[in-house]
């Protein structure tokens, strides 16, 4: 290595070794079982709050440090700066510690520890991402214990090399790469035994464990006090050379000793060489604070997680807190700074018994190596049963009959034996603690968003946290990792972001709810609350849109044009099923919903769905008109198909969902085969079916509309409109230098040819929709193309012109404006009414000027009047019309824009109105005609 750290080099050898890098240890609950299965899983739950979560906790957090790093942290620290690296740590672990006994008080825990906590909070990708993490870093922590413990029993009974003095009696084993990978093989596999047999036999391990550990602990507090004055031997690797003194003093308590240890004293650590600061002694001091997921890794085996993880997570920290404090101070008062610097094992030299050290040595690292290794196989078997990667960890699953699920522990007891081939293991030490790190983040940053949410199904008995304690621990433990090896912290938090990716695009769909959705909610409804109303402004307008739509399967065209026209505005698919919830037993618009979002998530449109139930069609759009939205978030224009004779085509036939692999042409089997239908949507209405309303409630819907102040658009011949063809056919436009498709603009009521109607509120709605259509991404290279219908011989032609030009460039509109001479079709209306075709028509209609009219229109009342007579149009003057349209569409545009004259008052006469707007827009592809009634430009800035 090109530079050693103590927390890459540390062994954790009976003399010379300081201690390792690594600790900390550690699902799905299943779905709720009933009856023996429910029964049974209770029964495997044998573990309390002592022997479940106390203990391993206490001995993952104790493991070695408590022998070999005290005197290493006060040596090169002092007292004073320990004291405040103990207080920093604990404050970091203890947040997280709010966090764990918070989450797990919330609901039932089952198996999987941590990553069950963050799954189940932050949903599968990110609980996911960490628990994969999380096993690994719990594979490599059992190595790296494995390990240890072989060097520390080599340094002890190990065959020296030639030319190094022998301890008679004690060096008897082996040495050599191959003899330690066989020894590293056989401690784990009695590891894998214990943990193979049950989590109960574990339990009664670690208890006996942790009766060595407190006695071990017991006789070295009992050692400051009873131990006079001791000169002790340094080992051989101190660091100090010949001529220097090999010795250094165990004075006992005395004021000096422990004087001489307040301040700070930073030097060489003599087995890196590596010269020490406060950051590098608190990142190796810290990895020993480690290990509070020990007792929830354990969750699984719990009688009653809520109850003992709490409660057994904070007795272990709270314990460790003190004992390694007065440890501290123990140590500050009796050893010479010498002692602590370079002898990280003087607690073995200055004891009753020197072997009870090493026995406590051995025993915690064991301990470690087998939580580690059960934590490993607990996180696997939840990420198993939660079938996260499919069928690649299905027999993982497999358990035995009391429970334990043996076949996660083998495949966790190999890969842990294939990283002890590794043999050294210094370069992935500090990857597992970042791991562990990153893992106490991931339960914070869980906690705050649940906190965040405010659901009110979040209501922990533990009730000792707030958002600031999670934010604080998130933060604690990032500054951790980059404090440690910011190389590495980048790359797990690079490597966490991967898993999350393919997890979210190749994992399945969970139903344990989304977090993200509960603080969108949240949000969603802070904003809503602040969008007032009473705000808005014309130069802010954007289409907010409803599109009626009778059966998905024939408008899928229109539906994929109107998400283009909404221009980052609201869009709302509207559909009316006729029935009363009179006589029926439950809401049948409910179970609905799934299949208008599937088909949403088909099509890749932004849009809601609004369903209702009505005794008419007319009822139902007006109920939607008056209930879609939320606030400043609502419709301000109704789109509806055109009521016509045309056969509706099925496009969804044949027609896959990529999410499901379902066709929307499945049929649900029923018990009568008369009723067998699709479970998405009813087939296309057929030649002879009758539609569900007639010709004079159509255009109630559109006088309606208008009465409520909203924008009426009606969408014909969308079943023509292919848009993958239009929009791929201009990039080959554009590669020739030619325009892409255009948008076709009849600012003039054609159904009123006498009205000044050039600039009126609806020619300037049909102009701002054609442009928002242009702006969108898809249309960018369209072209709108505006027409002007004028008289031969006008003497204002050129001067029309040229103020139409400039109100578009006021308006910042780009559109060619084409001059229409229709002298002749203008003539059969003035004959039909008696009277002679009055050449200045077009100049009387546009002599005003333009911004005076503009102004005019601006204080016009919105809702103005409806005609009180049809418009006397014959059908030879309305043909005539439609014919100078077509004849003025070359090339074929994409879709043409007309003005909807609004209904007559006379509801008589709404048939003769549908019939006229029928004749108008007839095979003239797809058109939209529209009835605007808001202001919706301006030139203020």
């Amino acid at each position: 290595m090109s530079e050693k750290t103590p927390l890459l080099h540390y062994r954790l050898t009976s003399r010379s070794t300081s201690p390792e890098t690594k600790n900390v240890h550690d699902h799905s609950k299943a779905k709720a079982g009933i009856g023996r299965l429910w029964a049974k899983e209770k029964g495997d739950r044998k573990l309390g709050v002592m022997v479940g979560v106390v203990v391993p906790t206490l001995l993952s957090m104790f493991s070695v440090v408590v022998f070999l790093r005290i005197g290493f942290v006060v040596g090169q620290a002092g007292v004073y700066q320990s004291i405040v690296m103990f207080l920093v740590a604990y404050l970091i672990i203890t947040m997280t510690v709010l966090s764990v006994c918070a989450i797990s008080t919330n609901g039932a825990l089952d198996a999987g520890g941590a990553y069950y906590m963050i799954s189940r909070a932050l949903g599968p990708e990110f609980g996911g991402s960490i628990g994969i993490m999380f096993f690994f870093a719990n594979v490599c922590g059992s190595a790296l214990y494995i390990l240890g413990l072989v060097e520390a029993i080599m340094s002890t009974f190990g065959i020296p090399e030639e030319g190094t003095a022998v301890v008679a009696g004690l060096q008897v084993l082996p040495s050599g790469y191959w003899w330690s990978l066989l020894y590293g093989t056989a401690l784990l596999f009695i590891c894998f035994i214990v943990c193979l047999v049950g989590a109960h036999i574990y339990a009664k391990a670690t208890f006996v464990i942790v009766i060595i550990f407190v006695v071990v602990l017991t006789t070295i507090f009992i050692n400051f006090i009873i131990v006079g004055p001791i000169v002790v031997m340094l080992p051989g690797n101190s660091g100090l050379n010949g001529t220097s003194t090999r010795t250094a003093n165990y004075t006992g308590f005395r004021r000096h000793t422990f004087e001489g240890n307040l301040l700070p004293n930073y030097t060489v650590d003599y087995t890196t060489g590596a010269m020490m600061s406060f950051a590098k002694v608190f990142a190796v001091m810290f990895n020993g604070c480690t290990g509070i997921m020990a007792g929830s890794n354990m969750s699984g085996d719990l009688k009653n997680p809520s109850y003992a993880i709490p409660r057994g997570t904070l007795a272990a920290v709270l314990t460790t807190f003190i004992t390694y404090n007065v440890l501290s101070l123990l140590v500050a008062g009796s050893c010479e700074r010498i002692l602590l610097q370079k002898d990280y094992n003087f607690l073995g030299d200055i004891n009753i018994w020197p072997p009870l050290v090493t026995i406590g040595i051995y025993s915690s690292t064991i301990s470690a190596a087998m939580s580690n290794l059960i934590g490993a196989s607990r996180i696997l078997y939840a990420l198993s049963k939660d079938n996260l990667f499919g069928g690649f960890l299905a027999l993982v699953r497999k358990t035995s009959l009391s429970g334990n699920p043996w076949f996660s522990v083998l495949v966790s007891w190999l890969l842990v034996q294939v990283v002890l081939f590794a043999g050294q293991l210094n370069t992935i030490a500090s990857i597992v603690t970042i791991f562990f790190l990153l893992v106490y983040a991931a339960v914070n940053l869980a906690c705050l968003a649940l906190e965040l949410a405010s659901a009110p199904n979040f209501r922990p008995s533990f009730r000792c946290f707030t958002w600031h304690t999670c934010t604080l621990g998130i933060l604690g433990s990032l500054v951790m990792m980059f404090l440690i090896n910011a190389i590495y912290a980048f790359g797990s938090i690079a490597f966490m972001l991967l898993l999350l990716m393919l997890i979210h695009y190749l994992g399945p769909i969970s139903n344990w709810g989304y977090i993200s959705q509960a603080l969108i909610f949240h949000q969603v409804r802070k904003y809503l609350l602040m969008l007032d109303v009473r705000k808005d402004h014309v130069k802010f307008w954007r289409p907010q849109l409803l599109l009626m739509v009778a059966n998905p399967r024939s408008c899928t065209g229109l539906m994929t044009f109107i998400n283009d026209l909404k221009k980052s505005g609201l869009y709302v698919l509207g559909h009316v099923k006729l029935g009363l919830l009179d006589g029926l037993p439950s809401d049948p618009l409910q179970s609905r919903y799934d299949s208008w979002l599937s088909l949403v998530d088909h099509l890749n449109i932004k849009a809601f769905v609004n369903l209702t139930l009505a005794d008419s069609v007319r009822h139902g759009v007006q109920n939607l008109l008056f209930i879609t939205g939320f606030g400043g978030m609502r419709p301000n224009t109704l789109v509806l198909g055109f009521y016509d004779d045309c056969i509706p085509e099925d496009d969804l036939q044949g027609k896959m969902l990529l999410s499901t692999g379902t066709g929307f042409d499945a049929v649900t089997p029923s018990i009568d085969r008369g009723e067998q239908r699709s479970p998405f949507f009813p087939d296309v209405r057929g030649a002879y079916d009758l539609k569900d309303l007639g010709e004079e409630e159509y255009v109630s819907l559109i006088a309606d509309a208008v009465k409520m102040g909203k924008n009426v658009t009606l969408a014909r011949n969308f079943n023509q409109f292919n848009r993958e063809v239009l929009v791929s056919g201009k990039k080959i436009h554009s590669h020739r230098r030619m325009t892409g498709p255009f948008f076709d603009v009849w600012p003039l009521n054609l159904l009123q040819p006498d009205s000044r109607a050039y600039v009126d509120i609806c020619s300037l709605f049909l102009l701002q929709l054609a442009c928002v259509l242009q702006e969108t991404r898809a249309w960018k290279h369209a072209r709108l193309r505006l027409f002007l219908c004028v008289e031969a011989g006008c003497s204002l032609k050129k001067e029309e012109e040229k103020k139409l030009r400039s109100m578009l460039k006021e308006l910042r509109i780009s559109a060619r404006v084409q001059m229409v001479v229709w002298d002749q079709v203008v003539e059969l209306h003035w004959q039909r009414r008696g009277g002679k075709v009055r050449g200045n028509l077009a100049e009387s209609a546009l002599n005003v000027e333009m911004k005076e009219r503009r102004e005019e229109v601006e204080k016009e009342d919105v809702f103005q009047i409806f005609p009180n007579n049809a418009a006397q149009m014959t059908d030879e003057y309305i043909c005539a019309v439609n014919n100078l349209i077509r004849r003025h569409g070359a090339p074929k545009p994409a879709v043409r824009f007309l003005y909807l004259p609004r209904p007559p008052a006379d509801t008589s006469l709404y048939c003769t109105y549908l019939h006229q707007v029928d004749m108008l827009s007839r095979d003239l592809g797809p058109t939209l005609l529209i009835q605007g009634v808001t202001p919706v430009v301006t030139t203020d800035l």
